[in-house]
Parts: C-alpha cells; sequence; structure tokens
C-alpha cells in the first residue's frame, strides 16, 4: 500500500500518525472481543452455535456490517463530540488529540475485557474524546443536537428499554403461539415458516434501507415493502419445500444421520430411503440446549402441558394426554439418572445442587490447557510435537473454552426459575437464532466500527492534508482492517464476555436468544439509520433482561450481574475519559509543543 505525499505542515508527525495506527488496531481488537460476543452470546449459551462455529461466522458478518454499512456513523462520532474548530491552525495538536483518544479506549477496552466485564464501547470512545476535549480545552457538545454527549447519553437509557420491549414481545409471540401450547411441537412445525419469513423480512428491510447503493426516498415506500413482502413470502415457500421435510425426518422419524447440507434434498426427505450424501455420525437427533459441557441439565420444571419432545413422540404424547409429566430429556438420560436434576417439588436452591454424579460427568470436558499442553509438558520445547500443540492452544484456545457451565449455586437456582420448553420446538428455533445472531452482528459492525475508526480517520486525513480535516471520506483500508481485527478481537479474547453475558445472566434456550438477538438487533439497527451510536452492550442487556422477565418472576434474572455490567458502564465513561485526557495534558504540555 502506497502512502500519499504528505505536506510538510505534518510531515514531522508522522510518529503521531504511526502510534495511532497501532492505538487502532489494539481498539479494533478490543471493540471485537467486548462487542462482538453481544451478537453470538446467547447462541452459545444456548448451544446452538459452538465458539469455533461463531468464530468463523463473526470474521465473516462483523466484515460485512463495517465495510457496506458502518461509514454513516462514523461521521457522529468524528465531528460531533466535541468542538473541531478549537484546533484550527494546529493540525498537530488534533492529531495529538485523536491519538490519545484512541490509545485511551483501547486501554480500557483490552482491560475491561481481560476481567470479563462487558462495557459499551460507544461509551469509552465518547468518554474518551470528552478527556481530551477537556485537556485541549475544546468546547464539548452537551446540548441536545445531532450527535451530542446529551443525545448519545440518552440512548444509553433509552436503547436497552427499547430493545427489553423488542425483545420481550417478539418472545411473547413464541411463548403464547407455540412454546405453552399443550402440543407445542404440533404448532411449532406450523408456525416455524412464518417466524422464517419474518426473520428474513427484517433482515431485508435493514439491508435495503442500510446498503450504501440503495436510496430509500429514490425506492419508494412501495418498491421498499414489495422487496420485504417478497422475502418473508419467498422464505416462508422455500421453509415449507426445504425445511420442513428435512424437520419431519430429524425430529420426528428421528434419523440420526441428518445434518445441515441435507436440507437442499427436500422432498426426497419423505422417502423411506433417501439418497443421504455425507451422513452423519452418533445417535443423538436433538440436542439438549438446557445442559451444560458436561452435560449436567439444572433447568427449571417443563412448562405445564408441553413434553420434552426427546423420548419417543407417540409417548410423549400420550403422556401429555394423560397428564403426566415427561420432563426427560432425551432416550438415555432421564430425571431419575446421573447427570439430570431433579426439579419436581423442591426449591429452586435444593433444585440447583450439584450432585456426585454430576461433578462425576466433568472429566467428560477437557480445558485447551489439557487438551493440548498437558500431553507434551514433558518433551522439549524443540520437539516439532510440542511445537505443534502449542501453536494450535494459541492459535484455538479462545474458541475452544467452555463457556457454557457456571459452577455457581446461586447461578443454578435462577436457571431452576426458568421453564423448560421441549428440546425439539428449540431446535426448530436455533435456524431462526443463527439468522437473527447474524443480524445483530452485521448490525455491531455498521454501527461500532466507528467507535474505533473516528479517531484514526481524523488523524489520517489531517496527517495527508496538512491541515486540520474530518470531512474528508474515510479511506475504504481503514475501514477493512479495523473489521478484520473485529473478527479477530472475538476469535481470541472473546470468551470472556461471552462467559459473563448468556448464562449468566438468565437461563439460555435457542428460543429466548432468538428473541433477544432478534430484538436488539432492530433496536441497534434504528439507531444507526439514525445515526446515533448505540451500546450493543447495552442493547443485549436490556434485551436478556426483558425475555427473562417473560418467566414473571424476578429471581429468573441475575441481578448481581447485571450490577456488575451496570458498574462497568458507570466507570466506563470517567476511566476512558481519565486515561486519555492525562496523556493529552501531559503532550500537550510537552516542551516540543
Amino acid at each position: 500500500m502506497l502512502l500519499p505525499r504528505v505536506p510538510a505542515a505534518t510531515r514531522e508527525l508522522d510518529w503521531i500518525f504511526a502510534i495511532t495506527f497501532i492505538a487502532y488496531l489494539f481498539s479494533s481488537f478490543g471493540n471485537g472481543a467486548n462487542d462482538v460476543a453481544n451478537a453470538y452470546a446467547t447462541s452459545v449459551a444456548a448451544r446452538t452455535l459452538t465458539m469455533l462455529q461463531v468464530g468463523f461466522l463473526s470474521i465473516c458478518t462483523e466484515f460485512f456490517g463495517a465495510v457496506a454499512l458502518g461509514k454513516r456513523v462514523t461521521d457522529t462520532i468524528k465531528n460531533g463530540i466535541i468542538n473541531i474548530e478549537r484546533f484550527d491552525g494546529s493540525p498537530g495538536a488534533l492529531m495529538l488529540a485523536m491519538g490519545c483518544a484512541e490509545i485511551g479506549s483501547a486501554s480500557w477496552l483490552m482491560f475491561a475485557t481481560s476481567q470479563g466485564m462487558p462495557v459499551s464501547t460507544t461509551q469509552t470512545i465518547v468518554g474518551a474524546l470528552i478527556g481530551v476535549g477537556f485537556a485541549a480545552q475544546s468546547a464539548i457538545t452537551w446540548e441536545w443536537t445531532d450527535g451530542s454527549v446529551s443525545q448519545i447519553a440518552a440512548s444509553w437509557a433509552i436503547a436497552p428499554l427499547i430493545s427489553a420491549c423488542f425483545s420481550a414481545l417478539v418472545f411473547a409471540t413464541v411463548k403464547y403461539s407455540v412454546l405453552e401450547r399443550k402440543d407445542s411441537f404440533k404448532w411449532a412445525m406450523r408456525l416455524i415458516p412464518i417466524y422464517f419469513g419474518f426473520t428474513a423480512g427484517i433482515l431485508a428491510l435493514f439491508i435495503t434501507i442500510e446498503a450504501p447503493t440503495s436510496d430509500f426516498d429514490a425506492l419508494g415506500a412501495g418498491t421498499v415493502a414489495g422487496i420485504i413482502l417478497g422475502c418473508f413470502f419467498g422464505v416462508i415457500i422455500i421453509c415449507y419445500v426445504f425445511f420442513v421435510p428435512f424437520f419431519e425426518r430429524k425430529l420426528i422419524k428421528k434419523d440420526t444421520r441428518l445434518r445441515i447440507w441435507h436440507i437442499p434434498l427436500g422432498p426426497l426427505l419423505r422417502k423411506e430411503n433417501p439418497p443421504l450424501y455425507f451422513p452423519g455420525k452418533g445417535d443423538e437427533y436433538v440436542t439438549n440446549y438446557y445442559a451444560d459441557a458436561y452435560g449436567n441439565t439444572r433447568g427449571g420444571e417443563p412448562a405445564n402441558g408441553t413434553t420434552s419432545g426427546i423420548d419417543s413422540q407417540d409417548s410423549s404424547l400420550r403422556d401429555a394426554e394423560k397428564g403426566r409429566d415427561t420432563s426427560a430429556f432425551d432416550d438415555h438420560l432421564r430425571e431419575d439418572e446421573p447427570g439430570v436434576l431433579p426439579t419436581k417439588g423442591k426449591s429452586a436452591l435444593e433444585s440447583a445442587a450439584e450432585t456426585d454424579a454430576m461433578k462425576a460427568r466433568r472429566t467428560n470436558y477437557k480445558s485447551p490447557y489439557d487438551r493440548w499442553i498437558v500431553p507434551v509438558q514433558d518433551l522439549s520445547f524443540v520437539n516439532p510435537k510440542k511445537l505443534w500443540n502449542w501453536f494450535k492452544f494459541l492459535l484455538l484456545r479462545g474458541v475452544t473454552m467452555d463457556v457454557v457451565t457456571h459452577d455457581s449455586a446461586l447461578l443454578h437456582a435462577i436457571h431452576a426459575r426458568a421453564n423448560r420448553y421441549d428440546v425439539r420446538v428449540e431446535h426448530l428455533w436455533t435456524y431462526c437464532q443463527v439468522i437473527s445472531a447474524m443480524l445483530m452482528s452485521i448490525a455491531h459492525g455498521s454501527n461500532d466500527i466507528a467507535n474505533a475508526l473516528g479517531p484514526i480517520s481524523a488523524v489520517y486525513s489531517t496527517w495527508q492534508e496538512g491541515a486540520v480535516a474530518t470531512e474528508n471520506d474515510t479511506p475504504i483500508w481503514l475501514i477493512i482492517i479495523g473489521a478484520l481485527m473485529l473478527g479477530l478481537g472475538f476469535w481470541f479474547f472473546g470468551y470472556h464476555i461471552v462467559r459473563a453475558l448468556g448464562n449468566k445472566i438468565t437461563q439460555m434456550s435457542p428460543t429466548r436468544g432468538f428473541s433477544i438477538e432478534l430484538g436488539a438487533a432492530i433496536t441497534v439497527l434504528m439507531a444507526s439509520r439514525l445515526g446515533l451510536p448505540v451500546s450493543t452492550t447495552q442493547c443485549l442487556t436490556g434485551a436478556a433482561v426483558g425475555v427473562a422477565l417473560m418467566n414473571y418472576d424476578l429471581g429468573a434474572v441475575n441481578w448481581r450481574q447485571i450490577a456488575f455490567i451496570f458498574m462497568g458502564w458507570v466507570l466506563t465513561l470517567p476511566c476512558a475519559g481519565l486515561i486519555s485526557g492525562l496523556l493529552c495534558l501531559m503532550a500537550l504540555n510537552a516542551p516540543s509543543f
């Protein structure tokens, strides 16, 4: 990559650009580690996706969201927080201030992530900019105008509430139309195509509005409505043709060989012996989404009128008709056997107690260290096998950690207050959950790339022009580098935040995760359309609380974890501002300036 010819006024300030660029890499990395986890935490917690799958998926979705949709909000961060006119005639001072803001943001994000503290990356960069604003004696936009601190701060309170309402509404439709009906699996099979279509319609709506090549006013409301309805009904038809036969064979005929790549077979799956290419192995036809990494289940009681669904379908339905409690989760694992904790007639704390049989099952999972390092720890450091295992450990540790299991009696008691639903029904919603998680990730990339990109963009523009310049277009190569760092941040460091979110707030399942992710994604994308930076952390946290409260039990929410997350929000603004402000104050008053 060839750098531009730099004017004499900023030629000697290459070092500021270089340091800011390095800070930009760390800021993007920390942004990805802390905030990308928001998009996929519930999917991992609900066992819909593994950390490794999310690692690859997040790189793609974050890149698309940042590169295709992320430019609009950058202008708000870059120009709307502090008064840039204060730096007129002093391009070096502006570069230094923005560089300090980038360093302050990166430092706080990396520290908070290492402590497992989900913080707002939006709040971090705003605090950093306020800090350098004070240090440079630049006017800060407090009044209620576009891009002002007041407007952004208001979004921190409003966005979680809106997100909670959206998510609770989505989950309420699933809960009362499917989950808590007497024959929930039958109703799920009837309605899942509609939820597929609804999710696709939401995705089409925001892609149509947000895509840089589209002009909403030029297209017209009628054309946009046609695109959305076309996607809605088109996906419903695709679901009936291809997905419904797949679900029938997988969940009713219990074909354990079936995998997602068999969906294109469609109607052929209704045959007695369909031509299955690359058949899967194993004897599990559906996952127990309420189990932890060791196979232990500590969720609450099955919802009234529902069956667990992983038993033989006919016997489950007969038991439901007789009013019996069928709470087994698979053909080999029942409540009177080791591994599943009985909940009938017990208090939440009694139900959360860990049995000796549960502890014994922990040997089924190996940590990355035990998996790769322990077997070669006695070998020489020049041994190829030891070097190879260390390479795999360093590369894959972040995406192979157990982030689902939490050995806490209090947390187990909270999980025991949430209803368990038919795992066959939960399986149907895993596909919608993946789509909603991708939508949330795209929303994050479009909204939060500005948090790292704003300062470096201002520094680069000023360095290139030789004068204060913050209105120039952001170079695409800067966006691409930041987008890649978002995904890599999650890959190596995001497990800290996935562990802190998800099951640590409430009991997760695919239907709950779908509702949380879709509600939060709608909120974030609406804010991105308005050019208003919002916190995806706060949106997702609000959404999780909204869905958890649909249990109609305050005890189903881990309020201690909510308080811990809230503490991070409170500390973020002053800490990021203090770091960047002190750095800027010392640099501006150094003898060379």
